[in-house]
């Protein structure tokens, strides 16, 4: 399937085309398509007029960044020190039993990236899980499927 770089210029356009918004341009580019397409960053680079290595040197030094399609959900698990004791390893090894997925993967049909990571900042709600922007406290196993369910495609 051939990428629509329509969406690419427009936000080259709505950053005036500037050097300087470089990093900006990326985000904007990163939250449109959930991730960093090779042709998008050639485009980027051609309409910016800096080098393609300069442009991926941005693309793969900030981990907020993904050359690979990630999912339109990102589930992040916590499973630092005290969310680890409450069991956050035991959900994340769940979820990844339940999306079919290793940690740091995305599901086939692109609809959840899936992240283990050492701290979200609400350890008094451990074991904490995020889907988006949305955090989940307490988290058990069993209430994972009913989270989960709310972001699937047919119930949008």
């Amino acid at each position: 399937m051939p990428l629509d770089l329509q969406p690419v210029c427009e936000i080259i356009k709505k950053h005036d085309f500037k050097r300087s918004s470089l990093i900006d341009i990326l985000q904007d580019i990163q939250a449109e398509m959930h991730y960093l397409p090779q042709k998008a960053l050639i485009q980027v680079s051609k309409s910016l007029d800096i080098p393609l290595t300069r442009v991926y040197e941005v693309a793969t030094f900030f981990k907020a960044f993904s050359l690979e399609p990630k999912g339109k959900h990102t589930v992040k698990v916590c499973v630092g020190t005290a969310c680890h004791v409450r069991g956050g390893a035991r959900v994340l090894s769940y979820l990844e039993n339940q999306l079919g997925i290793k940690s740091g993967g995305t599901t086939e049909d692109l609809s959840f990236s899936l992240e283990g990571v050492n701290c979200l900042g609400a350890c008094a709600l451990g074991p904490v899980m995020v889907v988006d922007h949305r955090y989940y406290g307490h988290i058990h196993t069993n209430k994972i499927g009913p989270i989960l369910k709310k972001y699937q495609p047919e119930n949008r």
